[in-house]
């Protein structure tokens, strides 16, 4: 499988994502900060920093999404909690840059899950979203999510 991307931060394409994450008040916008860059989540309600803990700082999806256009965040993210049935897993580093070629490791764990599939916000990671809870882990490139994080959220679909 082989995807277009280019080292940037990808547009979110809102008519990809799922009704039943939009339905949830689990919801941030982030900007990208640094080099690598790191996502930083912030809340619709006040425009400060948001946690991955704190239900208080989420928002619903129509109120993340007026932040989202105003211009000021690089996009919108989506917060795991220990009260919803989702599980996210985080393939980082398995889109080449510059053939948009998926690794093959990744394929076959996208195909396991098979699940909603996106691209990650800079195009070289991956992002599946299963309904399950599992405890929180990580090994190597392949991190597990089911509480306590937030993956920023891209709209822009996988079929494996």
């Amino acid at each position: 499988m082989t995807v277009c991307t280019h080292n940037r931060i990808l547009p979110v394409r809102l008519e990809n994502i799922p009704q039943q994450l939009k339905t949830r008040p689990q919801w941030v916008m982030w900007k990208a900060v640094g080099d690598k860059p790191d996502k930083v989540p912030y809340s619709a309600s006040d425009g400060l920093k948001a946690s991955s803990t704190d239900l208080l700082t989420w928002s619903s999806f129509e109120e993340a999404l007026e932040a989202y256009e105003d211009g000021e965040y690089a996009g919108l993210g989506f917060v795991f909690s220990s009260g919803d049935p989702y599980t996210g897993v985080d393939l980082d580093n398995c889109v080449d840059d510059q053939t948009g070629q998926i690794a093959p490791w990744a394929l076959e764990i996208i195909r396991y899950f098979d699940g909603y599939t996106e691209l990650s916000a800079t195009g070289t990671g991956v992002h599946i979203i299963v309904r399950g809870n599992v405890p929180n882990r990580r090994k190597g490139d392949i991190e597990v999510y089911s509480s306590k994080r937030f993956f920023t959220v891209t709209g822009h679909v996988l079929e494996a």
